[in-house]
């Protein structure tokens, strides 16, 4: 690939090509290299450390020709940013252009909860037990039997804690030890509104209903305006996902995973997760606003997000992509750049 050029060696052994490429080696059959994509993700699939390294040490001139092509060997799609049109276009034109200290702010799950108490109001915010730089800060006597930990600096950086006496904390401080000295912003494609957050570790409260099925409610919101709800369930067995306009009526769209068709309850309190999403994601062209429903009828505030699945949305009807994209207007953006 172009973008790489220069930035690794090859020696040949037998049928193999030994391969060093920022400092890393990687033994692949000669047959891969034939071809630029089967090539790229063969190394990337063999050690995600290849493509975080490539994207930490890039000049920044070289990101949007990197973007263009991880774009492509996603989605097999070619990316314009000149004259992005799609929805996922317009998510890639954004991560470079549009990541703004507020984003980053945003976007960290610690500071973020003074934006939302400022707007929307404290109740809705899960209890925070604490926050630490280090692992081998948190004094786990002080903690309840059932927490949750977060690195407040990425995605998926959670442990689920049901019972303290069963958590293995070997293993937790080693993926927190990792996760404090990785940046997010070059693990998925440059999603560089994550490049300044503070690795911070959080615990927060367990939520649980009583089905112990926690549901996802989220917003999607353009231009300021909630426009779809994405519900998310059965995480356990296998997650199911579904879109209801505003007025709960079920559409046709989902992405990447499977289409529940299940018929889901309208939320008693649907009107009131527009409003609260609504008031989040103001001056944004668009924003993802997550929420938790509990059992109860109790709202809680999950996070903010700007990139859903980086952009590389695999929509299960082609026009999705378009029509979203359509709901972005980028002008505004354009003109604040």
């Amino acid at each position: 690939m172009s973008i790489f050029k220069n930035m690794f060696s090859v020696k040949n052994i037998e049928e193999y090509k030994v391969l060093t490429i920022l400092g890393l080696r990687f033994k692949i059959k000669n047959k891969l290299l034939c071809l630029k994509k089967e090539f790229y993700q063969a190394i990337a699939d063999k050690n995600k450390e290849f493509e975080y390294k490539v994207c930490k040490y890039m000049p920044e001139e070289k990101y949007s020709e990197y973007l263009k092509e991880w774009f492509f060997l996603r989605t097999g799609q070619s990316l314009n940013l000149d004259n992005p049109v799609t929805y996922n276009e317009k998510i890639q034109w954004m991560k470079l252009y549009d990541s703004t200290p507020l984003k980053t702010r945003l976007a960290d799950k610690y500071l973020v909860r003074d934006l939302v108490k400022e707007k929307i109001g404290e109740e809705y915010l899960i209890p925070l037990l604490g926050a630490w730089e280090k692992f081998d800060d948190i004094d786990f006597d002080k903690l309840p039997d059932k927490f949750v930990l977060k690195a407040n600096h990425g995605c998926g950086w959670n442990i689920i804690v049901k019972d303290k006496s069963k958590l293995d904390k070997e293993d937790a401080k080693k993926n927190f030890d990792k996760w404090m000295h990785t940046n997010w912003a070059y693990c998925a494609g440059l999603e560089l509104h994550y490049k300044d957050i503070k690795p911070l570790i959080i615990a927060e409260e367990y939520l649980e209903n009583s089905t112990d099925e926690l549901t996802d409610y989220k917003v999607w919101c353009f231009n300021g305006k909630a426009h779809f709800v994405q519900h998310l369930c059965e995480r356990k067995t296998g997650l199911k996902m579904a879109f209801y306009d505003r007025d709960w009526n079920r559409l046709d769209f989902v992405y990447s995973y499977e289409y529940n068709q299940n018929n889901i309850p309208r939320p008693e309190k649907l009107d009131k997760l527009l409003e609260l999403s609504e008031k989040l994601a103001q001056n944004f062209a668009h924003a993802r606003v997550d929420f938790y429903i509990l059992n109860d009828g109790t709202i809680k505030f999950g996070e903010i997000t700007f990139t859903s699945c980086s952009g590389c949305c695999k929509w299960n009807i082609e026009d999705t992509d378009k029509r979203l994209g359509d709901l972005i207007d980028l002008n505004p953006v354009k003109d604040a750049v």
